[in-house]
């Protein structure tokens, strides 16, 4: 069940596919509700952002316990280096974005639920409506987490994609035909 530099795991795949594919559609979805407000998304957002941590911790300690990845061919110093860094910030991001989304909704006082079964209960005012934070300083600082954390996690997302199409089209290795689970 381990992973070699011909072949990737049936759990590995799962986990990098079902973890990659969540995050960039969690972080679409959350780009486009926070520009255009679209309030009736948030409970989705995250819903999914609780529950896709927990793979998120099955990956990490599966990556830890397997151990990193070997490259399928010998390549530059300066490139295996860039794709460690990448993979590094990738795995501290998708760690670092539910949690922070996690504390920013519930230290603001808009609680935290999983579809409908509460986890942080929210905390509204009941005349005006709005969120009575439990904690502002920390949902702001959260906020922020969450947001820079983001922007990094898309730079390092699209460099990481860019790399797959590189190894595939002009290094012609098998790299990309091994995240796809072919030898």
């Amino acid at each position: 069940m381990r992973d070699t530099a011909e072949k990737l795991s049936g759990l590995t795949l799962f986990l990098h596919w079902t973890v990659g594919l969540t995050v960039i559609v969690l972080a679409a979805v959350g780009i486009y509700m926070s520009e255009n407000e679209v309030f009736a998304l948030y409970p989705i957002h995250k819903s999914i952002g609780v529950l896709i941590f927990a793979v998120i911790v099955v990956r990490v300690y599966w990556r830890f316990v397997n151990g990193w990845l070997r490259p399928v061919a010998e390549h530059r110093a300066i490139e295996y280096n860039l794709a460690r860094i990448i993979q590094w910030v990738l795995i501290i991001a998708t760690i670092i974005m539910p949690i922070s989304g996690f504390i920013m909704s519930g230290a603001g006082g808009y609680g935290v639920s999983v579809f409908g079964l509460d986890i942080v209960a929210a905390q509204f005012d009941p005349m005006s409506k709005e969120a009575i934070p439990h904690n502002a300083m920390l949902a702001g600082f959260m906020a922020e987490v969450h947001e820079i954390a983001g922007l990094v996690m898309i730079v390092a997302i699209v460099l990481h994609f860019s790399g797959a199409i590189k190894h595939h089209f002009i290094d012609k290795d098998n790299t990309l035909k091994r995240m796809l689970g072919k030898k």
